[in-house]
């Protein structure tokens, strides 16, 4: 199934609403993590309207591209995401950690339609869409394989470890893309274990390097339609994003890395993203 080919316009209003979704999700369930949620919410609704190839009703279709969030606690982003494409039923947004819910505080493949991998321990996802491009490779099938890594995340040295041999295997069906919003659970990334020079070194472990503003929309779909021409190499998109983008008094605050907004909280933070979202 062709997937929608939503203009960019049409992404923008797209994504304000999955931004609604993760903020009500997370104050209905009263945990969850908002601010890696909204800082990817742009980056993932390109993915799922306009790039990737999918089925929603045959969510495990063999060609279907795949999907890995590594940094899997932002998983309400990806959930709105399924929901708002017709994975499953937007009710189900609801029931967000609730005890038997398909939705679980962290991604579960055996739980969630259109999750193809269980995320949650940080530094594994892109070592297993690597796995999944290389399988693809070998049974010369043609989808691509994306995966959201966080900063934070990208001091571990698995991820350093899946981007050499993502090179040596050439593997040009697979591209990552960094979540690069400067804040992890405790404190700056760069204050606890800088990463930078980033770009230099993906670049030198092999990758094809893109930069990108990760809220602009136009720029997102730009590179994310490169990435999947580009043979030869595996591409590496880092996308400089705001932690708790679409709510200001979220913006750059570390303290929203996984803590649940109260009901005035959140109404605020909803009448921030559809005015916002009215002014596009």
């Amino acid at each position: 199934m062709a997937q929608i080919p939503m203009s960019v316009e049409e992404l923008k209003q797209m994504a304000a609403t999955i931004r609604c979704d993760i903020i009500e999700m997370i104050c209905t369930a009263q945990a969850g993590h908002p601010g890696g949620s909204l800082s990817a919410a742009d980056i993932v609704t390109a993915l799922y309207f306009r790039l990737m190839r999918l089925d929603p009703k045959n969510p495990d279709w063999p060609d279907r591209d795949r999907f890995i969030l590594s940094k899997g606690h932002a998983c309400p982003v990806w959930y709105a995401a399924l929901a708002e494409r017709g994975f499953f039923d937007k009710s189900h947004l609801g029931t967000l950690r609730r005890l038997n819910s398909i939705l679980q505080g962290h991604p579960d493949m055996l739980k969630t339609p259109g999750i193809d991998m269980t995320a949650g321990s940080l530094g594994h996802g892109l070592s297993a869409g690597l796995g999944m491009a290389l399988s693809g490779k070998l049974q010369r099938k043609d989808y691509h394989v994306w995966v959201v890594i966080g900063d934070g995340e990208s001091q571990e040295g698995s991820i350093w470890e899946a981007a050499m041999a993502a090179a040596k295997w050439k593997v040009d069906n697979l591209t990552a893309i960094l979540d690069r919003n400067h804040l992890q659970n405790d404190d700056c990334v760069d204050d606890l274990m800088p990463i930078e020079p980033v770009a230099d070194k993906w670049r030198a472990f092999g990758w094809n390097l893109l930069e990108i503003d990760g809220h602009q929309m136009d720029a997102i779909v730009e590179a994310l339609e490169a990435a999947k021409s580009h043979k030869g190499s595996p591409t590496m998109i880092i996308a400089h994003t705001v932690k708790g983008k679409g709510v200001s008094f979220m913006e750059n605050v570390c303290e929203w890395h996984g803590k649940a907004p109260g009901e005035e909280e959140a109404d605020k933070a909803l009448n921030e993203i559809r005015r916002c979202s009215c002014e596009q």
